[in-house]
């Protein structure tokens, strides 16, 4: 192979005789270039946005939650949260209740998610830093945390002692209700912070208040949670910090992972990644059929010389080589710039901010190094099979 790809460096990076040839051969290696280019640039906003909407879900989300397997709630008792934080597995343990009720301010009125949370849940969660404005709610008291679309649509300030921001919740029990006055019950809350991330879905989601407060609203006794969130430490297993929490719950708890807490997200950012893939695979091939075109014009231009290189004793196989490897030195070499060319772009984009998706926020890019294998190993083998067709054309009638 040592003598085909010689010869094919020197036709690669020599001018060829025929002007038309050198232009042909030129806008096809423009044509890598600017392909491989967009399609890094490509890859590398979707797995900004990727990370970006991944992000929410580790403001929101635990290391792992734990569920019950049957009814809403459930039943925790002291000895178990001992056993948990004797396993020395956890950075914290918090206890969630969490369901939907009515919430009504000034005459307006809004179903969202009542959170109720412990004094460990800063330990699980970091939503204390995306607050807006105001504290975090004292787990002793009334006081509620809201998102800024909760604030918005109820036209809500914080410590407003003139309106009061109720909760409702339905009473639990059974037959017909006579009086709709005591068919709810009702909490009165002091909002004291408005949280946001950025996303009008979870903004528009949960109040956070006290557990104490939540288990009330919902009428659950102390002991009752709809669900643990667990604080993994870093040097610990996802495995063994599952093993442990069934050891100590048995098969009447079901626990999920960061992941499939958002399984739907996941699967449609992955197909995501997929299809735009798929697209921009299909914009490099239709750049490489001129390399095809211009390997062809290659092969015509240099018959003359594949009859001397039949005479000096190459065969058929290796003068097809010489041209294999031509072009994919020229599909390679145009790889390498258009990726350089589209980190550059990427680079800039992720340390200048020049491109705002609006006021302070810059399009989301990801500087990775997996897309920079993909983009050159799709390349590569777009540009040897191009470079095959076009090597291929070469027969016994060129050596005549």
């Amino acid at each position: 192979m040592r003598v085909p790809l010689y010869i094919a460096k020197r036709y690669a990076f020599s001018k060829s005789k025929s002007k038309a040839i050198s232009v042909i051969t030129k806008i096809a290696s423009v044509g890598i270039v600017v392909s491989a280019m967009a399609m890094f640039i490509v890859m590398s906003v979707f797995g900004g946005l990727r990370s970006f909407s991944l992000s929410f879900t580790h403001e929101m989300d635990p290391d792992l939650k734990l569920f019950p397997t049957e009814g809403k709630y459930l039943k925790v008792s002291d000895d178990q949260l001992q056993k948990i934080s004797d396993t020395e597995l956890f950075d914290g343990v918090a206890k969630v209740v969490e369901d939907r009720v009515l919430f009504l301010f000034k005459e307006k009125q809004l179903v969202a998610h009542v959170k109720g949370v412990d004094a460990n849940y800063s330990s699980v969660s970091p939503m204390e830093q995306n607050l807006l404005y105001g504290h975090w709610l004292d787990v002793n008291s009334d006081e509620a945390v809201v998102g800024v679309a909760i604030s918005y649509q109820l036209s809500m300030g914080l410590f407003d002692t003139e309106n009061s921001f109720q909760a409702y919740a339905i009473k639990p029990g059974k037959g017909a209700i006579e009086n709709p006055q005591n068919a709810f019950i009702r909490k009165h809350l002091t909002p004291v912070g408005v949280y946001t991330l950025r996303n009008d879905e979870l903004d528009n989601k949960y109040v956070y208040t006290s557990l104490n407060v939540a288990q009330e609203l919902l009428s659950i006794d102390s002991t009752q949670y709809t669900n643990l969130e667990f604080a993994v430490k870093p040097e610990i297993s996802e495995n063994k910090a599952v093993e442990a929490i069934q050891n100590v719950f048995g098969d009447s708890v079901v626990v999920k992972n960061r992941v499939q807490l958002n399984d739907g997200l996941y699967r449609m950012l992955n197909t995501e990644n997929v299809v735009v893939y798929l697209i921009v695979t299909l914009v490099v091939i239709i750049a490489l059929f001129t390399i095809i075109g211009a390997m062809i014009m290659i092969i015509l231009e240099k018959q003359n010389n594949m009859k001397t290189l039949s005479n000096l004793g190459m065969s058929l196989k290796q003068i097809r080589r010489v041209f294999l490897a031509q072009g994919l030195i020229i599909s390679f070499s145009g790889g390498v710039v258009g990726v350089i060319l589209g980190a550059i772009v990427v680079f800039l984009q992720k340390k200048y901010c020049l491109l705002m998706i609006q006021g302070d926020m810059p399009y989301p890019v990801s500087l990775s190094f997996f897309n920079l294998v993909l983009v050159l190993v799709t390349i590569f083998t777009l540009g040897f099979l191009a470079s095959w067709m076009a090597a291929s054309r070469v027969n016994s009638k060129y050596l005549e």
